[in-house]
């Protein structure tokens, strides 16, 4: 096919000038970049070369057709004007994505739905047959771009986002998506360093994504080609002899290639890591092109033999994934130390979501590039390592503590330490009065100190409350060091006993991001139950304690009953659920470690039987196709969500109204649904469910130890009318 189509590849924020070049160089022209994408024409082969090609690109769509879509009937019958014999089989299997913004149809998940009916009635109607759905790897992927009441349809040539390059398992450690390592990689001009013969080290490689892209960048390797699945393969218009025509050229290019690959070495303190990074490496081919090694940074003592030059790349932890904010600091001058000893004349690139953390680096930064890591906006640190670029390296701790502290307490630790055995002596009473083993006990009481510290049992959780731009960085490092210095005196709790995380207002699939990779539980009570809770590696402990009256709650309506949790996270909820005498437990989720984290709260508990079971699922599609009914359902979503596992974007302000009428559509006629979520300005739009009961049951939910902060979440009690 030799006739010019029209493209558009989307891609992560920040990309896009880097998409544009890379697309350009792939045969694209009349390139225009615009936000998260550029549209692009070229012929068939342009496109498909960009689908194995890519390093940046998430997606290649062709579009077909534009038009007015402000209503569901609008949409339905743009869609079905098209002739999609054109694009699929009658027998075939099709899935739908959906992004849409600004536009008065707002459910993503019914527009989808729309576009699938019309699709398939379109097929029955003139075939007598109509198409399957596989969400997974369907025939075709039909993208839905509605904006501003204008609809976009588009055939998905990539079939699922394209940085999935298909060596990593899903599941694995992987902070960094295979193109952002690659985008970090061209702004470091790694290709230019590969081809002049030099090195690549990362010294904290996690799963290996940075060295496996430097390899398969600086050996011409196609991305794409251990991909198992592309959009195109099972499209009507695709073209079985070019695309293997490509495969082909593709295949002889990375022979090549891998014959004058330059050194490129990985290193990391975690064991597991480490193995995960050879498993990626055996399924990228390049098990012998690479070498891993576990290794703590103070070994880092300098390049691999026969590298005179070369980069060091590397995505230090930041604070979304490792809490404490003095070990971070010496980690980043510990780098800072090991580049300026050991690795003089060569280049640096330190990715970072924490810019006040480079400066402890000690090297001034010669180039700035600016990059999102999901919704976080980060800054990668180029460096030149000689001497007339290191800058005086801030004095931090050479053996830090668990906690750190200064020796003498100011004035401000003696406040903090006041109202802290104030607090103690009250709500310590208050829940040795009550049976309560797990509290909040202070929640930035005083301002100026912006901690929540909740103990659980024996153990302290405090988290820092991301301080505001107008606040001086040192200071509030100051003060939170006062807090830390108090605490075990406090408390009479060792150092090691308080655990400490920054916690930064979270958007989408960061609410519950990985910090680190400890796998370290401990059992906590809870009433009549017991759960694993979590102070290491996630933003979150595992248990709300916030939600203690409304699982309470739970318990009291769940005998005879069956019980549904969704969005049921560490299945919490399920456990209380289980010991009030429900007749069976369903927990739904997207996350497979937090289902097999509520599987071990309900086994903890002495559930373990066939009455309890768990799904992976999105529960906004698994609630369209579910029928069964029950007798209580518990529904605490999160107030936006944009996990790449979902099809599209969820606002629990905007989605309610669809979320509600869905969720109790499976409602028993005497069935009780508690909904609750933690958005502070989130209202009940009541005159648009006017077949329920509801009724806010906020205050009765909120615990005394919440009781200086009742917006901490909101609660409702629904059933049919």
């Amino acid at each position: 096919m030799t006739d010019r189509l029209s493209f558009f590849a989307t891609a992560p924020l920040g990309l896009e000038q880097l998409l544009a070049e890379e697309l350009t160089s792939l045969g694209a022209v009349t390139v225009t970049e615009t936000r998260a994408g550029v549209a692009f024409t070229g012929t068939l082969e342009t496109a498909y070369r960009a689908c194995l090609w890519s390093r940046l690109a998430s997606r290649i769509l062709l579009p077909l057709a534009t038009f007015g879509a402000s209503s569901p009937e609008e949409l339905y019958d743009g869609v079905r004007a098209l002739d999609w014999s054109q694009q699929m089989a009658a027998n075939g299997s099709l899935a739908v994505d959906c992004n849409l913004s600004q536009s008065k149809i707002t459910h993503s998940h019914y527009a989808a739905l729309k576009v699938k009916d019309a699709v398939v009635d379109q097929f029955r109607d003139f075939c007598g047959e109509r198409p399957g759905v596989d969400t997974e790897r369907p025939d075709l992927r039909i993208n839905l771009y509605l904006h501003r009441d204008e609809a976009t349809i588009s055939v998905d040539f990539s079939g699922n986002s394209l940085h999935r390059r298909g060596y990593r398992e899903d599941g694995a450690l992987a902070p960094l998506k295979e193109n952002l390592a690659a985008a970090i990689l061209l702004r470091s001009n790694w290709p230019q360093i590969a081809a002049e013969g030099g090195a690549l080290v990362d010294p904290m490689c996690g799963s290996g994504t940075l060295p496996l892209e430097a390899a398969l960048m600086a050996a011409d390797c196609a991305p794409g080609l251990t991909r198992p699945y592309f959009g195109i393969l099972g499209w009507a218009g695709h073209d079985r002899a070019l695309w293997q025509r490509l495969l082909e050229e593709a295949r002889q290019r990375r022979s090549a290639g891998l014959a004058r690959l330059p050194q490129i070495v990985g290193y990391d303190a975690d064991p597991r890591a480490i193995k995960a990074a050879w498993a990626n490496a055996g399924r990228a081919g390049l098990q012998e092109k690479v070498h891993f090694e576990r290794r703590e940074l103070a070994a880092l003592t300098g390049p691999p033999s026969r590298a005179a030059s070369g980069l060091l790349v590397v995505n230090p932890p930041y604070g979304e994934r490792l809490g404490e904010v003095a070990e971070l600091r010496h980690l980043y001058a510990d780098l800072g130390s090991r580049l300026r000893e050991h690795f003089v004349d060569w280049k640096a690139a330190v990715f970072t979501g924490n810019p006040e953390l480079g400066r402890a680096i000690g090297l001034r930064a010669r180039r700035i590039h600016s990059l999102f890591n999901g919704a976080l906006k980060c800054q990668l640190l180029h460096f030149d390592i000689s001497h007339e670029w290191f800058a005086q390296a801030p004095t931090v701790p050479t053996e830090p503590s668990k906690v750190a502290a200064p020796v003498v307490l100011s004035a401000g630790a003696e406040m903090v330490a006041n109202r802290l055995r104030k607090n103690l002596r009250n709500l310590g009473r208050w829940a040795r009065q009550n049976g309560v083993y797990c509290y909040r006990l202070y929640d930035a009481d005083l301002p100026e100190y912006a901690v929540a510290i909740d103990l659980y049992e024996q153990w302290a959780h405090v988290q820092e409350y991301e301080a505001p731009k107008t606040i001086d960085p040192e200071l509030a490092a100051t003060r939170l060091q006062e807090v830390l210095a108090v605490l075990p005196g406090v408390l009479d709790l060792p150092a090691e006993s308080i655990f400490l995380k920054v916690r930064r207002r979270q958007k989408g699939s960061s609410q519950y991001g990985k910090f680190a990779a400890e796998g370290v539980f401990h059992e906590v009570r809870e009433d009549n139950c017991r759960f694993l809770v979590n102070f290491t590696d996630y933003l979150d402990t595992g248990l709300f304690l916030d939600h203690r009256m409304t699982r309470g709650l739970l318990q009291t309506l769940a005998k005879g009953r069956r019980f549904l949790n969704l969005f049921g996270y560490t299945g919490s909820a399920s456990v209380h659920a289980a010991m009030g005498g429900a007749l069976s437990t369903t927990t739904v989720d997207m996350s497979k470690t937090y289902l097999a984290w509520a599987r071990k709260n309900l086994a903890l508990n002495g559930f373990a039987d066939q009455h309890h079971e768990f799904l992976q699922a999105d529960c906004l599609e698994w609630l369209a196709a579910e029928s069964r009914r029950f007798g209580l359902i518990f529904l605490d979503p999160p107030t936006f969500s944009n996990s790449k596992t979902m099809t599209d974007t969820f606002d629990v302000q905007r989605d309610h109204v669809d979320l509600l009428t869905q969720a109790s559509g499976l409602l028993t006629h005497d069935g009780v649904l508690i909904f609750s979520n933690n958005n502070r300005r989130f209202r009940m739009d009541l005159e648009a469910l006017p077949e329920l009961l509801i009724e806010e049951i906020t205050r009765q939910t909120i615990p005394k130890d919440f009781e200086r902060n009742p917006k901490i979440h909101n609660c409702w009690k629904i059933s049919r009318r």
